[in-house]
């Protein structure tokens, strides 16, 4: 727990209940949309509202403590913000992983073409894992 007191402090958070608690549901989950979010918090804090819930995201969000994953026909869902990866998300059961890549000749590439200065990149894959593959076999 003092390590989710400390990156919250790092990231000049007030540290709460609710936001450790959101921190641990972030960190269990690994990717979850606002509504997950907001059913997992009301175990512990059955009093809390939606709108807080959204408060706390928009301001994690300001503050580049979590990152926003848009994902195709799929409500957003929100991660702790880590090393920049990309998505692999299956279109059957919407499971959402994240995939480390070597993105620099990517970016030179963007950046040759596009002449932008690139800070960073929302890159998602779509397909279908291997157990809904599985499925589809049977």
């Amino acid at each position: 727990m003092s390590a989710h007191i400390d990156l919250l402090k790092k990231y000049k958070l007030t540290v709460t209940p609710q936001r450790l608690e959101i921190m641990s549901i972030l960190v269990a989950n690994g990717h979850i949309s606002i509504d997950e979010l907001y059913v997992a918090l009301k175990v512990n804090f059955p009093s809390v509202s939606l709108a807080t819930v959204y408060k706390n995201i928009n301001l994690m969000l300001e503050k580049n403590f979590l990152f926003e994953v848009q994902i195709q026909n799929k409500k957003n869902v929100y991660e702790l913000v880590k090393k920049e990866h990309s998505h692999v998300v299956c279109t059957e059961c919407k499971e959402v992983l994240d995939i480390y890549l070597n993105t620099e000749k990517l970016f030179l590439e963007v950046t040759a073409l596009s002449h932008f200065s690139l800070k960073t990149s929302s890159i998602v894959f779509n397909g279908i894992c291997e157990n809904c593959q599985k499925v589809q076999v049977s």
